[in-house]
């Protein structure tokens, strides 16, 4: 019984909460590089984040508010982090077929026996 109490009163930080919220804010930084940083952190920010929130969903009262809200927030960012990332590499991906196929058309007109 007195363990109990000694648990509602002292609740433990949710695990993984900081961790979500760094990879998240990271993934949002991140996506500009090509897109597949940032998509990767997002991803595994989500992925820890889904673990945690069931940890939290199964007992409330063992875990603080505070890393419950540091857990919500790390993975709305990852969320953000994780569509602005596929949103750049798929533009990417457009670019680099667009350029190359330009540059595929740009060689074949030439007049290589001449050469």
């Amino acid at each position: 019984m007195e363990n109990e109490t000694s648990q509602i009163q002292n609740p433990q930080p949710l695990p993984n909460a900081t961790a979500v919220l760094v990879l998240g804010i990271l993934s949002i930084v991140t996506c500009w590089c090509i897109g597949i940083p940032g998509l990767v952190m997002g991803i595994i920010a989500i992925v820890l984040s889904g673990k945690s929130k069931t940890l939290y969903n199964e007992n409330p009262a063992n875990y603080s508010e505070a890393s419950y809200k540091n857990l919500n927030a790390g993975r709305v960012c990852a969320i953000i982090g994780t569509v602005l990332s596929s949103i750049y590499l798929s533009f990417a991906l457009i670019k680099w077929i667009i350029v190359g196929g330009a540059i595929l058309a740009l060689f074949s007109e030439l007049p290589w026996e001449s050469l």
